[in-house]
């Protein structure tokens, strides 16, 4: 394959930039794995601040939501006339991708909007963060969605307790390979959407709706909770599950935990994988022909 002419139309070659200005998008260079400089930025610590608030407002709002359902369903006066039921499976998928919406809409400008573990790796795979910004996302992830928690459990913790804390847990009649299964595809289909609806080349000619992005991810995240509620409760992100447990610290919230970690990796890595090196292997092909980097 001839890597010098197998481009895409729109790519900004560095040696063709006279030229460029019939071009829609510019195609982003790769970050740098390690990039001293951004350390010194206040906008490198504001962008962890906003992941830290983000993924707290994102676990209180998901987990307060989750307790309100399951008390509604353990509750005995649930058969009085004019009792106030809880929002059902459809209403616990609302409240995840809703957020989700929400608040990658008011972050996506300041910190991309990951709110989750698994999106950052994948763009960390994707060369479009540095390793220390990945970190420190993670960190500030899994403590964000830890504060959420302690909310919760702040502001009513008895019933936080008696009803599981909403943690993520294998739920009845399904085996771990199932589970593990169903995260691995339900992050894939995440991460595919983030990766597919923050490409420069349709941001670029869809750029006139600005709620294009988030829109579709919180859509993604509804859907998945449909169909894996069931299962598992619906990881799909690290700090959700990691928070809750923290929370809820019971001996048998860590039994099943890592799948929480390792079904959401590997569904994020291979949707990496096949966005970056299937769909659009001729722009990874250039880059790395190239050997460039952003400066």
């Amino acid at each position: 394959m001839d890597t010098d002419t197998d481009i895409e139309e729109g790519i900004n070659d560095q040696r063709d930039r006279a030229s460029a200005g019939d071009r829609d998008y510019q195609q982003p260079l790769a970050a740098p794995l390690i990039e001293a400089a951004e350390l010194a930025k206040w906008s490198f610590y504001r962008a962890i601040i906003a992941e830290f608030v983000a993924t707290g407002l994102f676990l209180y709002i998901t987990v307060s939501t989750v307790i309100g359902y399951k008390r509604s369903q353990n509750d005995s006066t649930k058969n009085i006339p004019g009792y106030c039921g809880g929002v059902g499976l459809l209403g616990l998928a609302w409240a995840f991708g809703g957020m989700i919406f929400v608040l990658v809409y008011n972050t996506a400008g300041i910190s991309g909007g990951h709110l989750n573990p698994a999106v950052t790796f994948a763009l960390l795979l994707a060369r479009k963060v540095t390793i220390p910004r990945a970190i420190m996302y993670i960190l500030a992830q899994c403590s964000g969605a830890t504060c959420g928690c302690w909310l919760v459990k702040a502001f009513e913790k008895t019933y936080y307790m008696v009803n599981g804390g909403g943690v993520n847990e294998l739920q009845h009649g399904y085996g771990r390979l199932t589970a593990l299964g169903a995260e691995i595809i339900g992050t894939f289909i995440l991460v595919y959407t983030v990766l597919s609806t923050t490409d420069p080349k349709r941001n670029a000619r869809d750029s006139h709706v600005p709620v294009l992005a988030p829109l579709p991810i919180g859509f993604a995240v509804f859907m998945v909770h449909l169909a894996t509620i069931p299962i598992t409760g619906t990881g799909i992100n690290p700090a959700r599950s990691f928070g809750p447990a923290v929370m809820y610290n019971e001996k048998e919230t860590w039994n099943d935990h890592w799948l929480f970690w390792a079904g959401p990796m590997i569904g994020a890595a291979g949707a990496e994988f096949y966005y970056e090196h299937i769909l659009r292997a001729h722009l990874t092909l250039y880059r790395d022909h190239h050997h460039i980097t952003r400066r």
